[in-house]
């Protein structure tokens, strides 16, 4: 795991305004030094603008990209576009000191883009579950709230801790994480939804698939026959319980098949730990089916 340095030598420096430099290595390995904490910090991704929130640093955020939902008070922050497209004009147009972003499908366009403007970019993509809280330390760091953000941090790694008390010695569950069924996705080992199975005591059938979320097909996953299938049934999908037409699958005659919130799993934000429980607790109920 990449460690946060907040180089010492910088932080005895006092800038004109009077404020301490700052400087931290994001999720790219990439230094990313200020002059002084950011005052006016734009989020481009979901899990984001929850890890500022979860920093202290909520009241900072300038803009935000689309789903910037959580917490209630993020669903006022302007917007600046989405994983699609971003409206440059905006980003200028709100006078950014750092821009948080995140790698996905289509986004290394736009952060050439931004990187172009000459603002700090800080790119944040935590892939296991330490990371988190070692990520909320980070936006505590940059924008100056440390204190708010040492105790959030604080708070999730000793959730983490119970649950790895509780579960890290039980009987392994082979899982089937669905993220949407038209075409059938799912992840990868590598993945931070899969870091989260393997601390449930769940083994991800595809954590060897070369490709973060690759397609697979329903033979593939009839063949593995899983124990558990999980899906976080997003509206426009048929969710786990679309296998109960495979009355053979393992998952079926065992009635493990799972729905959980999406939003809790899906973005490597805070809220996962409470996502990692529902997991846990579900893989727990798969292994009690074992028994009837």
């Amino acid at each position: 795991m990449k460690k946060l340095i907040l180089l010492p030598a910088l932080c005895a420096v006092l800038t004109a305004h009077g404020a301490a430099a700052v400087s931290v290595r994001d999720d790219d390995g990439q230094l990313v030094t200020l002059p002084k904490p950011a005052q006016r910090v734009i989020s481009m991704a979901p899990h984001v603008t929850e890890l500022l929130f979860a920093a202290g640093a909520g009241g900072k955020i300038v803009g935000a990209v689309d789903y910037s939902d959580y917490p209630e008070a993020a669903k006022a922050i302007p917007r600046v576009g989405s994983n699609r497209e971003v409206d440059l004009e905006r980003v200028l147009a709100l006078k950014p000191d750092l821009i948080v972003v995140w790698r996905h499908g289509s986004s290394e366009r736009q952060i050439d883009m931004l990187r172009k403007l000459g603002i700090p970019l800080f790119h944040s993509e935590p892939t296991k579950l330490d990371a988190i809280p070692d990520s909320v330390i980070a936006m505590g760091k940059l924008a100056g709230t440390e204190p708010a953000a040492e105790a959030t941090a604080a708070d999730l790694r000793r959730r983490l801790a119970a649950l790895r008390a509780k579960y890290g010695s039980r009987p392994v569950v082979r899982t089937f994480y669905q993220v949407w069924d038209k075409p059938l996705y799912t992840l990868n080992g590598a993945h931070i939804v899969s870091d989260a199975l393997r601390l449930c005591g769940g083994e991800n059938i595809f954590a060897s698939q070369k490709v973060t979320a690759p397609v697979v097909s329903y033979e593939a996953v009839l063949q593995e026959d899983p124990e558990a299938v999980f899906s976080t049934a997003e509206k426009d999908q048929g969710g786990a319980n679309l296998w109960r037409k495979y009355p053979t699958l393992k998952a079926t005659k065992l009635d493990n098949l799972f729905t959980i919130d999406g939003n809790l799993v899906n973005r490597a934000g805070p809220r996962m730990i409470a996502g990692t429980e529902a997991l846990c607790e579900k893989l727990e109920i798969a292994r009690q089916h074992r028994k009837n």
